[in-house]
């Protein structure tokens, strides 16, 4: 199936072809994505709405977040990823555990690279999502992490980060699949803590990424 105009910018942003800051114009995206440039428009329009986009001046530009917004949204998602674990932990099958724990062994082939390494985190976090089952948790998730698009870089460039990373990861799979939805809640969420906290670090330039 075709994307429409708003997929394909949104995608663009979540893959980093366009960045917080970058200037959205009408006729470059059109003729990036081939399309005629009243759909591109009407789709900036929707993405404002969203606040995936804001106005600068005159033109049009990729959002970003502040340093409330930023808390804001990891606040929320820690409350939904954990949730969204504890409901596989209820209801996953047993097929969808085992490629969790594929998927763990098969990033750590990734560590030295933190791009490769956040695209298979959006990975394993959307196969998490979509273990609890729920199709109403699953569209707030998928909101959330549509903002997350909004963040300049990944936590997972910073040093050290992606091997702890993993671990997380496999503490989490193990209580999903030991159906322990208490421990899988709560290894999630201390999950998104430590990523948090990891990503105000590289804000304040505490550590390298």
């Amino acid at each position: 199936m075709q994307k429409d105009a708003y997929s394909l910018i949104l995608d663009a942003i979540d893959q980093g072809v366009y960045r917080p800051g970058d200037r959205l114009v009408e006729s470059e995206l059109a003729e990036r994505f081939g399309v005629s440039r009243t759909p591109i428009r009407e789709a900036l329009q929707r993405l404002e709405t969203q606040s995936m986009v804001a106005r600068d001046g005159r033109s049009l530009i990729v959002a970003s977040l502040d340093h409330n917004q930023l808390a804001e949204l990891y606040v929320v998602r820690a409350e939904l990823e954990g949730l969204a674990a504890r409901l596989a932990a209820l209801h996953a099958t047993e097929e969808e555990c085992r490629v969790l724990r594929d998927m763990v062994e098969t990033d750590r082939l990734l560590a030295g690279d933190p791009n490769a390494l956040s695209r298979a985190n959006r990975r394993f976090h959307r196969l998490i999502h979509l273990a609890s089952h729920n199709r109403y948790l699953v569209q707030q998730l998928d909101l959330v992490h549509r903002s997350m698009a909004l963040l300049a870089t990944t936590s997972l460039a910073a040093e050290g980060r992606s091997a702890a990373t993993l671990d997380e990861h496999s503490a989490i799979v193990e209580a999903i699949a030991r159906r322990d939805p208490d421990s899988a809640q709560k290894a999630l969420r201390t999950h998104i803590s430590h990523a948090y906290e990891t990503r105000l670090k590289l804000d304040a330039g505490e550590i390298r990424g």
